[in-house]
Parts: structure tokens; C-alpha cells; sequence
């Protein structure tokens, strides 16, 4: 696929609050198609809510303005063709308890692109083998390890064939012998030029596979760079500060 020159996503001004508490202060930011991105920061500083406003999972302030491949994400008719480019991978993994692992990785196509079902179990079957767990797919969720959920969860956003992948720090929620094998799978999904926007917390992955890091603070976007630039060279203190402190943790 020919890369677009314009962004892929575009964001113009982003403005979240909630009654008189601001979460997000006009953000400004566009992501290149085949870009991987990873956003950090401290806690509470708006890394999920920016993202989670990319597809509308957060209402945002009217004067704001995001686009995805060149459509305006606002609620109505255009939000759901928004919805079917953009997948997501949440802390928790958002699995369906009652389905085996191969009907959650089915289940979409099938409700949505209306794929038959025999194409989308194939499809399905070589997403589990993609990321590791084929083995697993007449399981349930239940019956898997957390590191396995997140797998499926990603084969299941993958699934849709997304333009965008967002992942809100899916390891946040996993024991850390179990870490390791999910940012395996994402470091080989940055090598296939999908369009990622990672908020995590794994700053030894963020300057392995991110074209480009993002800090953000108090809801604003501080600084954003290479990861060399950001690392080991950040031009702002309140990044130097924040990084010196998770890395000599």
C-alpha cells in the first residue's frame, strides 16, 4: 500500500473536560500512515484519554477536531466506517467470557464487513497462529492466561484489517513474566508498517519499535521526538524529570 502523503490521523485543538476539570488542552497532533507512535508519561497526564477520543470511546469538546484518513470523527453515520478502520487494544481485555478464542477473532468481520463465515474463520485461524496461541482457539477466554487474553485481543483488532491500531497500555493489567510476550507480538506488528498509537508505560519497548515518542503532562503534549531525541536527549525538564525517575526506579 502506497503511503498518503497527507496524516493519516490529524488532531487539531483537542479539548477533553469533564464539568470544570480539564483533562486534555488542545492537542495538537497528526500520525503518518505506517507511523508507529508511543505516548508516555505519568498517570492522569491524558495518555488514554487521547487516544480512546481518536475513535469517540471519549466525547471530546465541540470546537475540537480529529479526522482518520480524512474523515471527521463526530458522532453520526461516518463514526461507524471510523470505527471499522480503527482497532483497539485495551488494558482489560474486553474479550467475550461466552465465545470460544476463534469466535472473538471472528466475531467482527462477520457482524461488520458481513465476511463469510468460512473466510473469517481462516482469517481467524492465521491471526491466532500470528500471534502465537493457534493452539488455543476452541478455548475460552477464562481458560487462558492474561498474556494469552491480550494475544487474542490483538489478533481480534487485527481481524478488521484497521488502518490505525491503538493500544491503551495493554500490559499495564499483566503479571510481568507475562509482559514480555505481548510486546513481542506488538514489536512484530511495528515491523508489518500498520499505523500504531501505543500509550505504555514500557519505556525499553517504546525506544525499541516508536518512530516517534510523545511525553505528555497535565493533559498537554510537552515534547515529541525520536526516541533517541526523547531519551537521551529530551529538551524539556519536566521530561527529563519524569524519565529520570522511571528509569533509575
Amino acid at each position: 500500500m502506497e503511503k498518503t502523503t497527507s496524516p493519516l490521523i490529524s488532531i487539531r485543538g483537542l479539548t477533553k473536560a469533564y464539568g470544570t476539570f480539564t483533562v486534555l488542552h488542545g492537542i495538537d497532533l497528526d500520525v503518518a500512515e505506517g507511523e508507529v507512535v508511543c505516548v508516555i508519561g505519568p498517570s492522569g497526564s491524558g495518555k488514554s484519554t487521547l487516544i480512546r477520543c481518536i475513535n469517540h470511546l471519549e466525547a471530546f469538546q465541540p470546537d475540537s477536531s480529529i479526522t482518520v484518513d480524512g474523515i471527521r470523527v463526530a458522532p453520526g453515520p461516518a463514526l461507524a466506517k471510523v470505527r471499522a478502520e480503527v482497532g483497539m487494544v485495551f488494558q482489560s481485555f474486553n474479550l467475550f467470557p461466552h465465545m470460544t478464542v476463534l469466535r472473538n477473532v471472528m466475531i467482527a468481520p462477520i457482524r461488520v464487513r458481513k465476511t463469510p463465515e468460512a473466510d473469517a474463520e481462516r482469517k481467524a485461524r492465521e491471526l491466532l497462529a500470528r500471534v502465537g496461541i493457534s493452539e488455543q482457539a476452541e478455548k475460552f477466554p477464562g481458560q487462558l492466561s492474561g498474556g494469552q487474553q491480550q494475544r487474542v485481543a490483538i489478533a481480534r483488532a487485527l481481524a478488521m484489517e484497521p488502518r490505525v491500531l491503538l493500544f491503551d497500555e495493554p500490559t499495564s493489567a499483566l503479571d510481568p513474566e507475562m509482559v514480555g510476550e505481548v510486546l513481542d507480538v506488538m514489536r512484530k506488528l511495528a515491523g508489518t508498517g500498520v499505523t500504531m498509537v501505543i500509550v505504555t508505560h514500557e519505556m525499553g519497548f517504546a525506544r525499541q519499535v516508536a518512530d516517534r515518542v510523545i511525553f505528555m503532562d497535565g493533559g498537554r503534549l510537552v515534547e515529541s521526538g525520536k526516541p533517541s531525541d526523547i531519551f537521551d536527549n529530551p529538551k524539556e525538564a519536566r521530561t527529563r524529570g519524569f524519565l529520570r525517575a522511571v528509569l533509575n526506579h
